[in-house]
């Protein structure tokens, strides 16, 4: 007993000179019990570096928890001594015959805290097995605190990981896998590890971060690829794990960063193979600058569509079906969510044409039954480009089919005087058909070929009849000056030859003169003049 009562007196003067000036200021608030020891300490500064104690006094039922039993500890009290020492910011040294009651310790004290110190310990932590022995210890809990959560929030221990650099990281993760954890599981840590490492990149969806936060180091800035790089290679194999704002988000950084190819081709298998649930938000993550102010990239989204469409290919032919006649539910998602971002990056005057028609293109014809919302982002690449001239113009409207728009997009595209001339008659053209053939809104498709090829060639007509109408109108001016010249000389005739172009272009008209065969037809009119009596002729082009 006396042996018991000097024990405790020599470990009780070794904590107070241990938190002297701490317990100078504000007094002890709990007492651990260690065996037949009493430790006088202070809560905040246990809970600080000791999740266990931590749990202890959280999951505690007495509303102020002032005695806590540790008589289990593995080492007894000299082991918690050392312990309570960590927690106090006490240096004390490591050695052979203190390490393994140091592990057992390690248990029930912050494991990863423990650590994150042997940072500064290497490569001796090593060798002394300390480095390994905590990551098995925060590995287990880590995945026993994912299986039974302890606490509220049940993924605080996320955090507590998030601590640690990117090496000691790296152990933890290939700890948990060998635990078996989920890859949900895994997905959480890495997510929560990035988003305190890369906060600024990652971090923020919304196309607001500040630039003035990114580093403009060099150094600094290989520092956050080599990160992101790594970060990446943990990633679980199971995409639908990982949140698909958070890889966007990721594969932007790795843009930003100029990440390896490999990294960014990484990403976007991934953002690919999850594409029929990504937003047009997640998608215009990857476009635009952090500010959202400029167009950012715009072949990361062309691949990941193009990759999206190769692997619906594939699984066509891998069951025998024709991709060509019958899209899947998910390809007619994507068709919508692209044509919906094609018609916000369309907002940006440095969006060009052939990568407009490049995205637009991808995704197959099939998949649109409807295509209304291609036409609306048509639209607003006109308003944003209104230079554009008629053939640039018929040629961003090469990838709509006038013919798949709804009866309310006809109408407002009959009077929309930014699309062609080609485009306005086929929606005309069409109408006119189907109220004549009184037919329902999806016609036959022999039906929609005749429509096209009698729309092209009206188109070919009116241009023909623009190209008469202005020789025409030359030929007026040569016979008006023939006219001025010869007014001196009226009482001569004379007979002029009008040319022969002249005369094969009216005969040229006669032909397309839609009243040839009426009472008026003037296609056999002679070509000789005579102007020895001058009279007023009004030339008419009709």
């Amino acid at each position: 007993m006396a042996a018991s009562i000097k024990n405790n007196n020599r470990l009780s003067l070794v904590m107070e000179r241990t938190g002297r000036r701490v317990s100078q200021e504000i007094p002890t608030d709990v007492v651990i019990e260690v065996g037949e020891v009493n430790f006088n300490l202070h809560k905040f500064m246990l809970v600080e570096k000791s999740n266990y104690i931590r749990k202890l006094i959280i999951d505690s039922k007495e509303p102020d928890l002032s005695r806590i039993n540790l008589s289990d500890i593995p080492g007894g009290p000299e082991s918690f001594e050392k312990a309570a020492k960590f927690c106090y910011g006490v240096n004390f040294e490591i050695t052979v015959h203190n390490v393994a009651a140091l592990r057992c310790a390690a248990d029930f004290t912050a494991a990863v805290v423990v650590l994150k110190s042997c940072e500064d310990l290497l490569p001796m932590a090593e060798e002394l097995k300390i480095v390994q022995r905590c990551v098995d210890v925060a590995s287990t809990k880590a995945c026993n605190e994912a299986l039974f959560p302890s606490t509220s929030p049940p993924n605080w221990w996320t955090a507590e990981l998030s601590i640690l650099n990117i090496a000691f990281f790296e152990k933890i993760i290939a700890g948990m896998k060998s635990c078996g954890a989920k890859a949900s599981t895994i997905a959480s840590v890495i997510v929560t590890y990035a988003e305190t490492w890369l906060r600024d990149l990652v971090r923020d969806h919304s196309g607001t971060g500040k630039t003035s936060s990114y580093p403009s180091d060099p150094d600094a800035r290989s520092g956050q690829r080599d990160l992101l790089e790594a970060i990446v290679k943990l990633l679980p194999a199971d995409t639908a794990a990982l949140p698909i704002g958070f890889l966007c988000c990721l594969l932007r950084t790795a843009i930003f960063l100029r990440a390896s190819t490999t990294t960014k081709h990484e990403l976007e298998r991934r953002v690919a193979a999850v594409l029929e649930h990504v937003t047009v938000d997640d998608l215009l993550v990857l476009s635009f600058t952090y500010d959202g102010e400029r167009l950012f990239d715009l072949e990361s989204v062309r691949r990941i569509v193009a990759g999206f469409v190769e692997r619906e290919r594939r699984v066509a032919v891998f069951n025998a079906s024709d991709f060509s006649g019958m899209c899947s539910a998910g390809m007619v998602r994507v068709a919508k969510t692209v044509d919906a971002y094609l018609g916000e990056v369309a907002t940006c005057s440095e969006l060009s044409i052939s990568k407009f028609n490049d995205i637009a293109n991808l995704v197959p014809k099939e998949a649109r039954k409807i295509e209304d919302n291609l036409y609306r982002a048509i639209d607003i690449f006109f308003k944003a480009h209104p230079n554009l001239d008629e053939i640039e113009r018929e040629k961003v409207c090469s990838v709509m089919n006038p013919l798949k728009l709804s009866y309310e997009a006809r109408v407002h595209a009959s009077k929309n005087k930014r699309l062609p001339l080609q485009i306005v008659l086929h929606v005309l053209h069409y109408d006119q058909l189907k109220i004549r053939s009184d037919t329902k809104e999806d016609h036959k498709v022999k039906e929609v070929v005749t429509t096209e090829s009698q729309v092209k060639a009206d188109v070919s007509l009116i241009r023909e009849n623009e190209a008469l109408r202005e020789e025409l109108m030359k030929m007026k001016l040569m016979v008006s000056d023939v006219q001025k010249n010869q007014g001196s000389s009226s009482n001569k005739v004379i007979v002029v030859r009008r040319p022969t172009l002249f005369s094969s272009m009216s005969k040229t008209l006669g032909k397309l003169n839609p009243f040839k065969h009426a009472s008026k037809d003037t296609s056999n009119i002679e070509d000789i003049v005579d102007i020895t009596k001058p009279r007023r002729r009004r030339f008419s082009i009709s």
